[in-house]
């Protein structure tokens, strides 16, 4: 019984530790590594605790493992971008200026039933109402509703971290020898530039790293 409870406490404070060390997210926020590693964890900790035959070190040094690969992967994934888009995916947009864009919400297999439940949990019923409308890399639905039945300037992210973020040049009307001359006007070197976000009526908003 004594030894049960060591172990318990042992890994208790090993779990509180690896949490911590991983970042604060919602349960509903986790990337696919996270929620793998997550799982992983939760049935690994019950083998010692159901079976006292089970050696505890050999389950705390995996633990320990898959927290180091989570926080290695993590911070790799914060310097090069193509990693990150490759693990997490990028966000698609699914509604613009209120029009359904059907292949989008096909290649991500939702339904419409599943778009029209996440839209009312938004409090939206009609789609004219909504200038942009995105699935985010979690699953979660971002909603940009229309002002005034106006169409709404969506703000692009097209830098992060000193890296240009091509992605919805489209939507923001800009190409890259725009971009750079943008930046060249305002004495600005690209590697400087920590967020920059772009909009169709070249609104912007620069960040500098600091």
């Amino acid at each position: 019984m004594f030894s049960l409870l060591i172990r318990t406490i042992i890994i208790y404070v090993l779990l509180i530790f690896g949490v911590r060390l991983m970042g604060k997210r919602q349960i509903g926020e986790l990337q696919p590594t996270e929620l793998v590693i997550t799982l992983l964890i939760s049935d690994i900790v019950t083998l010692p605790l159901l079976n006292i035959q089970t050696p505890l070190l050999q389950s705390v040094l995996i633990v320990v493992l898959l927290i180091a690969m989570e926080v290695l992967l993590s911070i790799l994934s914060l310097k090069f971008r193509p990693l990150r888009t490759l693990i997490q995916g990028n966000s698609v947009l699914i509604i613009k200026d209120g029009v359904l864009q059907q292949k989008a919400i096909r290649n991500l297999r939702y339904s419409v039933d599943d778009l029209a439940e996440a839209l009312r949990l938004k409090d939206v019923f009609d789609l004219s109402e909504i200038a942009y409308a995105y699935i985010e890399t979690n699953g979660e639905l971002s909603i940009l509703k229309s002002a005034q039945n106006q169409k709404t300037k969506l703000p692009c992210l097209v830098i992060c971290d000193g890296q240009i973020i091509d992605k919805e040049f489209g939507v923001c009307n800009l190409t890259e020898e725009k971009l750079k001359s943008i930046l060249k006007r305002k004495g600005i070197a690209l590697e400087d530039v920590f967020l920059m976000t772009y909009t169709s009526d070249e609104t912007m908003q620069i960040v500098e790293k600091e």
